[in-house]
């Protein structure tokens, strides 16, 4: 675990922070003054982002968890508390994609990886938060999940990730919805196409819906990450339920 000491009273956890769009996110929360927290199952990759970030001067911690797996989130956030005391943000952003085969070819267990990576985890992060929001001083806290814009559109052969992303939807409604009595704010962002590992084939050439495969644009996710920061520092009576940002020229409204 590498970690730097910054005077500083927010705290946030990004999962899936590591590399990508969490990276960015990590990195812009960091540079506005949060002490972060970056969080997944790759431990080297998490100790190496952190300590990049560290030698920056930036306040990161990584912790290592498996976050499909309760006993593991659970320990994930009694060392956050134990480290910082409280928790300001939750950031889900971990998640992955299943090869792109027709919903009838797709392997039960791809289906079920995309599930544990993409939804359970943000439901169970989700729980800890509410948890330790509630009854923290002064209680509240905000959450920002990854919805994707195939939260609302999908890609061709695609159903497992367009439907966990569809339900993180409804995660982040009724998580809004609870948590307005608690001083909660629970909003989405609806990104498409930041340049990532994930996305490295959109700009080479992806399935479209009308069977032709074609070269996409794509945006730097530290546009992404700025949108996120911009969310995390409202006020808590204020909340931005969903937000897309996405490449302009990408086929996306009107896609099919």
């Amino acid at each position: 675990m590498v970690s730097h000491d910054r005077n500083s009273s927010s705290v946030a956890l990004v999962t899936g922070g590591g590399t990508g769009v969490g990276l960015a996110i990590a990195t812009a929360l960091a540079e506005a003054g949060w002490q972060v927290v970056i969080t997944g199952r790759r431990g080297q990759i998490l100790d190496d982002a952190a300590a990049r970030l560290v030698s920056k001067g930036l306040a990161v911690t990584g912790i290592v968890a498996d976050l499909a797996d309760p006993a593991a989130v659970k320990n994930l956030f009694a060392e956050v508390v134990s480290v910082h005391g409280r928790l300001n943000l939750l950031v889900n952003n971990a998640g992955i994609n299943a090869p792109p085969l027709p919903l009838e070819e797709i392997d039960f267990s791809d289906w079920n990886a995309v599930l544990a990576s993409n939804l359970t985890s943000a439901f169970l992060c989700t729980q800890h938060a509410v948890r330790l929001f509630k009854t923290q001083s002064p209680k509240g806290g905000r959450i920002i999940n990854n919805g994707s814009v195939s939260a609302t559109t999908p890609r061709p052969n695609s159903a497992p990730y367009a439907a966990t992303k569809h339900a993180i939807t409804g995660l982040t409604k009724a998580t809004s919805l609870e948590g307005r009595a608690h001083n909660i704010a629970c909003g989405q962002i609806d990104i498409g196409n930041a340049a990532s590992e994930m996305t490295d084939t959109i700009s080479k050439g992806v399935l479209q819906a009308d069977g032709s495969i074609r070269a996409e644009a794509t945006i730097d996710p530290r546009n992404v990450a700025d949108a996120v920061v911009y969310m995390a520092g409202l006020p808590l009576g204020t909340n931005v339920l969903t937000l897309t940002v996405m490449a302009n020229a990408m086929p996306f409204v009107g896609r099919g």
